[in-house]
């Protein structure tokens, strides 16, 4: 397999050209085969990646580095309490130190105001690819997942297909922006009719919504915003209920300076919101043949009713789990 982008950063799938994120689908798809065949597949023998963690993860930990041992290399996975980072040592140190050690650097940082700003920094002062797994704005891996996921129900022509993200009650933290925005901002690109239902004081960003009709006015897609669930839902193909916080109501800096205070109101305003979660009644508005899909872990009971997730019928999130090793391995191959 080629390196095709070798040395590319991989932060945002906005920052990448349709037609090089199909040759990374096309990549994907390939790995995928391999994989189920159990052909090896050693395309980075040897290489290195350093993976920061500054969050827990399962699914984004799991398919780096196993998709690097699948690959022939070795990941380093790393938490700031390994490393000097707990004692103030900037992204432009560890980027210049660790590119001229390995082969690629990937971390997760989802801080917000602080994370994609951490990333970028490192993307700036690295020679060797900086991948973003995942920060407060972006998660383009599980971008990526989701398409490769929706291409194999859907087939690759993805004009007209009905997609809802809908803000889901959770309870267990305030998530990032990352999922919800990323999708608004890829899906569209194919073609697709976005519909994004959110509560009123629970809005993705501003400018990512702007840029989501931007982008769907070029991939020939549809972005609506609504403020009801069950209106989203009436005829969606796919669903996608997931919670996130309310960060995009407040800017940046008056949110970092006033943080106690934005989290005390968020908490208040979620619990009058209790009742927007994907359970079988607003199921049935869907489509007939609606598929669910979850970036997971998901809040079983709050944000989708066991019967919807459990249903192999409806539910495709476990495909949806597996194509992050494989769309993980993709870009990898073809940046390092």
């Amino acid at each position: 397999m080629e390196a095709k982008f070798k040395g590319k950063h991989f932060l945002t799938c906005d920052n990448w050209s349709k037609e090089e994120l199909d040759s990374i689908f096309d990549s994907a798809f390939e790995l995928k085969q391999d994989f189920k065949d159990e052909v090896p597949t050693r395309y980075l023998r040897d290489k290195t990646l350093f993976m920061i963690f500054f969050e827990q993860s399962t699914r984004t930990r799991n398919s780096m580095e196993a998709g690097m041992t699948q690959l022939g290399g070795h990941a380093h996975d790393l938490t700031a309490d390994k490393m000097q980072l707990s004692h103030g040592e900037s992204a432009k140190d560890t980027a210049i130190i660790l590119s001229r050690m390995g082969h690629g650097i990937a971390s997760r940082n989802c801080f917000y105001g602080i994370g994609n700003k951490y990333l970028s920094e490192m993307a700036k002062n690295s020679n060797k690819p900086v991948m973003s797994l995942q920060d407060d704005i972006y998660h383009p891996f599980q971008g990526l997942a989701d398409l490769m996921t929706i291409f194999e129900y859907f087939g690759k022509d993805l004009k007209g297909l009905k997609v809802t993200v809908s803000w889901a009650y959770a309870d267990t933290h305030s998530k990032p922006l990352s999922v919800p925005q990323t999708q608004a901002l890829l899906f569209p690109r194919y073609g697709v009719d976005l519909t994004i239902a959110n509560p009123v004081d629970f809005p993705l960003s501003e400018g990512i919504i702007q840029r989501a009709h931007n982008n769907a006015k070029t991939g020939g897609g549809n972005v609506k915003i609504v403020n009801d669930m069950d209106e989203a839902f009436e005829g969606a193909q796919i669903v996608i209920p997931k919670n996130w916080g309310g960060f995009g109501k407040y800017p940046v800096d008056y949110f970092l300076k006033n943080e106690n205070d934005c989290k005390k109101e968020m908490k208040e305003k979620l619990e009058m919101n209790k009742h927007w979660i994907c359970d079988d009644k607003r199921i049935k508005l869907a489509d007939k043949k609606v598929k669910l899909m979850h970036a997971l872990p998901a809040d079983r009971g709050h944000e989708v009713t066991d019967e919807i997730i459990d249903n192999p019928e409806i539910s495709v999130v476990y495909d949806e789990a597996e194509n992050r090793l494989h769309t993980a391995k993709a870009i990898m191959a073809q940046t390092m």
